[in-house]
């Protein structure tokens, strides 16, 4: 079975976690929902990888939290936040390529 994402998330968001860092975090509507994401470990390394182009040292650790239905990633941003050349200060922006996502059950 086929599912998007935002069919089964009531939140995907991004937002800075300090001025070098930028979580993700991806919260369901039902925790069987939830439960099966997590546990198929469809949000993976490899996939975080592909999706924001960075290499697994940048991914500081993908944690699931039961009591909240939710995955939250947490990886390095490629530039500071407010450097010369970084087009979102508060890393609201981030979470687009997420919305695209189609989990497979």
């Amino acid at each position: 079975m086929k599912t998007k994402l935002t069919d089964i998330a009531s939140v995907i968001r991004s937002k800075n976690s300090g001025p070098y860092e930028l979580t993700l975090d991806i919260i369901f509507n039902e925790f069987d929902d939830y439960e099966r994401v997590k546990q198929s470990g469809y949000i993976s390394e490899e996939l975080i990888c592909s999706l924001y182009n960075v290499t697994p040292d940048k991914i500081i650790g993908i944690f699931a939290f039961d009591p909240a239905k939710a995955i939250k990633v947490t990886i390095k941003r490629p530039l500071c936040s407010g450097d010369l050349g970084e087009t979102d200060v508060y890393g609201a922006q981030q979470h687009a390529p997420l919305l695209g996502l189609v989990f497979h059950s």
